[in-house]
This record gives structure tokens, sequence and C-alpha cells, in this order.
């Protein structure tokens, strides 16, 4: 990719916490899912995302992965938020479906007074119905305004 100038970034989940059942795979877990994504880095040379669940996680995937990703049904967890701010890693954020474009501000104020304006907003759309995800454009100039790169 790097030959086209098209930046690559390897996304891939130690622990996928949201599984609809309980007795789903949930991945390799925190210590073998750092192994491996170090060796991604090394083997590919290139950067690596991952969410993380729980304050606990945010420091040790911190120090292996280049961008650490606040999950979108978690994005109002002030104790997650906080954890993974104060790593002064580069933090995507993703926006909850339940949440309007400039609730945002809310997340990103909690970044910034943990110390932190690494940040990545992540436009994920908006609950309409049940199980339908519609994207307003709209959203993009909203989170715009907030001076930080969205996707």
């Amino acid at each position: 990719t790097s030959s086209l100038g098209i930046p690559f970034i390897f996304k891939a989940s130690f622990d996928k916490a949201n599984r609809s059942s309980i007795h789903s795979f949930r991945g390799p877990g925190l210590e073998e899912g750092m192994k491996i994504f170090e060796e991604i880095k090394k083997t590919f040379k290139v950067p690596v995302i991952t969410d993380v669940h729980e304050p606990f996680q945010a420091q040790p995937v911190a120090e292996v992965c280049d961008i650490i990703q606040l999950p979108a049904f978690l994005s109002r967890q002030t104790d997650l938020v906080v954890a993974m701010a104060r790593t002064n890693a580069v933090i995507n954020i993703k926006k909850a479906q339940f949440l309007a474009p400039q609730e945002m501000k809310h997340i990103l104020t909690k970044c910034e007074e943990a110390g932190n304006d690494r940040l990545i907003l992540c436009e994920r759309g908006s609950s309409f119905g049940y199980n339908n995800l519609v994207v307003d454009m709209l959203g993009f100039g909203i989170m715009k305004q907030f001076e930080y790169p969205v996707f």
C-alpha cells in the first residue's frame, strides 16, 4: 500500500467482549493478543489498532498498539475514557449510535482534561428503529468543528 500512497493500519481484536453468545470465541486475550500485535508490527512494518474495553487494558495496549480504539457503546464510560487518555496514545473514538454528533464534545473534553488531545473521531451512524444504522452526512461537518480528524 505504501507504493500506492495508501495508508494501511492493521485492525484486530484481542478480546471481542461484545459477542452475542457467552459461548462464542472472544479472542486470544490481552497477553497473547499483544504478542501477536508485536509480531504483526515487526513482520509487516505496519501500525496496529485495537479496541480497549476495560480501564486496566489501556496502558498495556497503548504500549504495543499505535492507536487505541474506544468502542462506540463504551464511549461515555468515564473511567475507561480517562484511563485511555492518560496513556497519551492516539485514540480513535467511535461515536455511539445513540449519540448526536455534537455530544462527542463531552467525550473529547474528558480526554483533553485527562491530558490527551491525540484524538480521531469515527462516525458510526445513528440507530433508526431496530437493527438499522443510518449515516447522516451532516454529522461529519458537526464533528469537524471540534478540530480533530473525522472518519
